[in-house]
């Protein structure tokens, strides 16, 4: 099969590469014609995924028009440039042949859309998918056994975007819940974040599992009133997702929270991190906006939007969390 993987970001190699090795013809699109030169004469990415060979056979593409002669076009910008590329996107579309596969994994933070929903307001009516799970390029490019979830309205597409990755590495299962898939990969970042913030305090693994466990049914219960199936969030693109993020070393979201805290303030953190996006600092606007728009109860992602954009001290948050009123569990 012809694929286009629209972002030279880290995921967005790792998968071009993944799919090189499936046999697929493949291409890998950046905006930078300067820094696809770079990655051609090193045949690595060194800003994004360092240390990693890229194929021979994988084709690399700054331009755009170029890049969409394939019938699969794997949406892997950051969620907060996506308007940009899918508004680049939409002269060169051809909704008859072009099927599009999202791995994102944010809230636009203008809008509060989905990426599903930039694409319907940008490119209309288009085949979409959304591929997400607890899946690290850094992990993903080395070959380490990985499993994902692909979900479309279209039963038919989430089994070719099935068929496209599966290998001996990486396994894809397939679900009709892409709202659900969609908000899991978004959310676990907020979630990373207040992970990290509990690993740089050092208050040890008592309160990252409760803030974990508890994590999960704050998704859960606004991933239904936005329109996802609670089960998703029990699946990998939920706890699956929320358990890598929340615990590894590569996970950028968990850095943000570590850094955050140890006392630094989010815009030395962010400026420190250069060109590497951790999604999650902008989700965190979004979901707080979401769950005040839907009357949802969501008290961790209330404290990290408080810590990252109103200064409120990591430590109060959690006396905060802490001190709420008793209930059930199954509250």
């Amino acid at each position: 099969m012809k694929i286009s993987i629209l972002s030279d970001g880290g995921w967005g190699t790792a998968l071009a590469m993944l799919l090189t090795g499936n046999g697929h013809d493949v291409t890998l699109w950046g905006p930078f014609p300067d820094y696809i030169e770079q990655m051609r004469r090193e045949h690595e990415n060194t800003r994004f995924l360092k240390g990693v060979k890229l194929p021979p056979g994988l084709r690399l593409e700054s331009d755009l028009e170029a890049a969409m002669q394939a019938e699969y076009l794997i949406l892997a910008s950051p969620t907060q440039y996506m308007r940009g590329v899918l508004k680049q996107m939409k002269p060169f579309l051809k909704p008859d042949r072009h099927k599009l596969i999202d791995v994102a994994k944010g809230i636009e933070c203008e809008t509060l859309m989905r990426v599903s929903d930039m694409c319907r307001e940008i490119l209309g009516e288009c085949r979409y998918s959304v591929m997400s799970g607890p899946s690290h390029a850094e992990e993903v490019s080395r070959e380490i056994p990985t499993a994902v979830v692909a979900a479309s309205a279209d039963a038919e597409l989430a089994q070719e975007v099935q068929q496209l990755f599966m290998n001996q590495y990486f396994r894809v299962y397939t679900s009709d819940d892409y709202v659900g898939v969609e908000l899991g990969g978004a959310l676990k970042n907020v979630m990373a974040i207040a992970a990290g913030i509990i690993d740089g305090m050092r208050l040890g693994d008592n309160p990252k599992a409760a803030m974990m466990t508890r994590g999960i049914a704050e998704m859960s219960r606004l991933g239904a009133a936005l329109g996802g199936s609670p089960m998703t969030f029990a699946g990998l693109s939920g706890i699956g997702d929320l358990i890598v993020t929340c615990c590894s070393g590569h996970s950028r979201n968990r850095y943000v929270g570590e850094q955050l805290g140890r006392g630094l303030k989010i815009d030395e953190i962010t400026r420190s991190m250069g060109m590497v996006v951790a999604e999650g600092v902008k989700t965190a606007r979004s979901a707080w906006q979401l769950a005040q728009n839907h009357n949802v109860e969501a008290p961790i992602i209330e404290q990290v939007h408080s810590v990252i954009y109103e200064g409120h001290d990591p430590r109060q948050a959690i006396i905060e969390l802490m001190g709420r009123k008793a209930k059930s569990e199954m509250e």
